[in-house]
């Protein structure tokens, strides 16, 4: 099986009429977006199949690894729990909205200079967990860093460089020069 979907049976005509279909209107990363959909249909499946903004990623679909992490008007959700129609009339930012044409996000440059991925499984929902933090609390503590991201999981990395990325994007989105043990030129 090579997608979400697989045709078992020939379609006979008119099959498939019976389902309900609506529209929905919201707004993805700064752009309208409109799609006719059944009810049922996850956020973070119209994302990902319906837009291919693959950046969502679903993992167990049950809320508990957060790496279909979005912004729903600014608030962390895990796609994979809520409805698209539920949506409708919101504003959806996806981990391709952090970056411009031309320029990483600050989240996304600390995560590349604190090294705070591995697999890169995780990383778009962390991110959003962050930018959410960071949008409410400039600067945070590392326990506030830690309880923010709580919600997400990652196996690989043992979080301590997902934090030090936070900061870091933090310091940056202050202002600041952020003071990296990565930087080039040190030993």
């Amino acid at each position: 099986m090579t997608s979400l979907f697989e045709e078992v049976t020939p379609a006979t005509e008119g099959a498939g009429d019976d389902i309900p279909v609506t529209r929905v209107d919201l707004k993805v990363n700064g752009e309208r977006r409109a799609a006719d959909i059944e009810p049922r249909l996850l956020l973070a499946h119209l994302l990902r199949n319906g837009f291919r903004l693959t950046g969502t990623h679903t993992g167990c679909d049950t809320t508990n690894c957060g790496a279909c992490t979005v912004l729903l008007d600014g608030k962390p959700v895990k796609s994979c729990t809520v409805f698209a129609v539920q949506a409708g009339g919101h504003e959806v930012t996806t981990v391709e909205g952090l970056a411009t044409a031309s320029e990483l996000h600050p989240i996304q440059e600390g995560f590349k200079d604190e090294h705070g991925l591995q697999c890169g499984f995780c990383t778009p929902g962390m991110m959003l967990s962050a930018k959410a933090l960071l949008d409410e609390n400039p600067n945070p503590t590392e326990d506030e860093v830690r309880w923010a991201l709580s919600g997400n999981l990652c196996r690989c990395t043992g979080y301590q460089n997902i934090v030090k990325a936070v900061l870091w994007a933090a310091e940056k989105m202050q202002g600041d020069s952020p003071d990296s043990e990565s930087t080039e030129g040190e030993g």
